[in-house]
């Protein structure tokens, strides 16, 4: 749970805004959104792996660059 202490000679917008940067900072919000329906083990499972599979073909992506390596020589087929 996010507190603050409002100081004697603060307004209550920049008290607002210290509670608001708090709740971001400590992932309230999305740790709500998590939890906010139930989804069954299976289906759990099944968004883990694509999300890994994303999460590696980015990485497979980013490390191999699109045109490097030599060009294989003579003419393809049909030439």
């Amino acid at each position: 749970m996010a507190y603050i202490t409002v100081n004697a000679n603060e307004s209550i917008e920049s008290a607002l805004r210290r509670f608001k940067r708090k709740v971001i900072s400590e992932e309230i919000i999305k740790d709500l959104k998590k939890h906010a329906h139930f989804i069954p083990p299976g289906q759990k499972a099944k968004l883990k792996s694509v999300n890994a599979r994303k999460r590696n073909r980015r990485r497979f992506r980013q490390q191999r660059p699109m045109n490097a390596g030599p060009r294989p020589m003579g003419g393809g087929p049909g030439r």
